[in-house]
């Protein structure tokens, strides 16, 4: 039989894809896909490095915040100083052109200078370590420590308690402070710089603190910024 020309007609499906093509669309799909997930990772990892830089941000920003403060404080605590010239301290009693200098032997400073407790004067060439002693000490040590800027606190054993010697020493410095009883006080404490002397009515006397910020650690000393450690202890010391 001979073939015919004439066209079939459509069966309404299209001619299926050799295998060939297939694969070859499999391929394509399969780097499509490789791709996407390549674009998915790196999006989530410019994600992850903007909240880092975000986080990193707000760090130096809080820290920056905490320098500020810092020095706002110390701006603010340096602005509100007291300047020792203004302070007047009720009852204060001062001297002039205190002789110093270094002397092996005891000094009379009652008789020399007319002070009890002394408040400058020659003295030994050993200061008394500044801090808080239960006993009498060394009048020569510790002129020794008055001469270097530390201001010495007397007390009347008989009139002062414990509780209110923790009262005291609470609320003075920690440096260049001298704490101790002292035998015949005319008053219950008696604080002493260089050249300056106030006797005090208790621990609560207000003129405590007006005297430490004029005279402690004075630039007007014989020795100013000297040391007020690193020499001798004294009996009975506690801090």
């Amino acid at each position: 039989m001979a073939k015919s020309d004439t066209p079939q007609p459509s069966t309404g499906s299209e001619p299926a894809l050799p295998p060939s093509a297939k694969k070859a669309l499999t391929v394509k799909q399969q780097r499509e896909e490789r791709r996407q997930e390549k674009v998915k990772a790196f999006k989530k990892e410019q994600a992850k490095a903007k909240r880092n830089r975000l986080v990193a941000i707000i760090l130096s920003s809080a820290a920056a915040v905490a320098v500020l403060a810092i020095l706002i404080t110390v701006v603010v605590t340096s602005s509100t100083q007291r300047n020792p010239d203004d302070i007047t301290v009720a009852g204060v009693e001062t001297w002039e052109d205190i002789e110093f200098g270094h002397v092996e032997t005891p000094v009379n400073y009652e008789e020399k200078y007319g002070t009890n407790p002394p408040v400058g004067g020659v003295h030994n060439p050993a200061w008394l370590n500044c801090g808080v002693y239960t006993e009498p000490q060394q009048n020569e040590n510790a002129v020794h420590a008055l001469e270097h800027g530390a201001v010495w606190v007397t007390y009347n054993a008989e009139e002062i308690s414990e509780e209110e010697l923790q009262l005291l020493v609470d609320k003075l410095p920690s440096t260049h402070i001298l704490v101790s009883p002292y035998e015949g006080l005319d008053a219950p404490l008696v604080a002493s710089g260089w050249g300056a002397q106030v006797k005090l009515d208790g621990v609560d006397d207000e003129r405590l603190t007006d005297f430490v910020d004029k005279y402690w650690q004075s630039e007007n000393v014989p020795e100013p910024g000297a040391r007020c450690d690193g020499a001798i202890d004294g009996p009975g010391k506690i801090a």
